[in-house]
């Protein structure tokens, strides 16, 4: 079993070569690239650099794709930009050499949870295609989500794997405020099949709809993490607390001990 920890974040363009050495120098071998405001690595040549740069010094990147990300909206334009957003991702994270674009795939609006269900579907197959296509080599990951109204709950991103061949992210955080439970058991034996988990982890205050904020990520939370992660298997374990550096370092020290 390999495990790997690492923060949400890998600053600006001319910062990302020293922050990565840093994470590295910190035991961290992981690092997922926010363009959750927008894709901000427009160079290839960027790219490129900072990819090899984390294969040096043994640094697992993946992405998060933008926040703008509806593949059920009733606007078509909406739909269509949501899809250009996650490609575009797609072919910079190929340059990067990233495995995992994670992605909020969309709402639920109007739509029964069936229906959006299939809309969903459909796009993703269709993301699916151009990818391919394209060539572009990273795996979309569409993310467990912690708001009630939000598509997104385990068994909708489970049937998407089976019916698109996408990847997926797990995040533990949403799902504590989705069911009021982490669920543990019930996820890893859910998703037993597959070899190579991607997981978003944080504290998180939770209100009547789900998921409000992430916060602080305690070192009792970490430790119900670690206790209940499966065997053989490749896991990456993304924090998303306002300090996933902090609490990525205190999860590997918690892990390692």
């Amino acid at each position: 079993m390999t495990v790997k920890f690492g923060p949400s974040g890998l600053g600006g363009i001319k910062e990302a070569i020293d922050n990565l050495e840093a994470y590295s120098k910190m035991g961290l071998t992981a690092c997922e690239i926010a363009f959750t405001y927008g894709v901000y690595i427009n160079q290839k040549k960027d790219a490129l650099r900072i990819g090899d740069a984390a294969r040096k010094l043994g640094i697992s990147l993946s992405i998060h794709a933008p926040y703008w990300i509806n593949l059920n909206s009733t606007d078509n334009e909406i739909i269509e930009k949501s899809k250009q957003r996650i490609l575009k991702c797609c072919e910079v994270g190929t340059d990067l050499g990233v495995k995992k674009v994670v992605f909020h795939p969309g709402y639920y609006g109007k739509d029964g949870k069936k229906e959006t269900y299939e809309k969903i579907k459909k796009q993703i197959i269709d993301i699916q295609t151009k990818r391919k296509e394209k060539k572009y080599t990273s795996e979309l990951a569409p993310e467990t989500t912690g708001k009630i109204n939000v598509f997104g709950s385990i068994e909708e991103i489970f049937n998407l794997t089976k019916d698109t061949g996408c990847s997926f992210c797990i995040d533990f955080a949403h799902i504590l405020a989705r069911e009021k439970d982490y669920k543990f058991k019930e996820v890893f034996e859910k998703f037993k099949e597959f070899k190579d988990i991607h997981i978003h982890f944080s504290g998180i205050e939770v209100g009547e709809k789900g998921e409000k904020n992430h916060k602080k990520t305690s070192e009792e939370e970490i430790k119900k993490l670690v206790e209940n992660l499966p065997k053989n298997r490749e896991i990456t374990i993304i924090n998303e607390s306002p300090s996933p550096v902090r609490d990525s370092i205190a999860s590997l020290k918690i892990y390692r001990s």
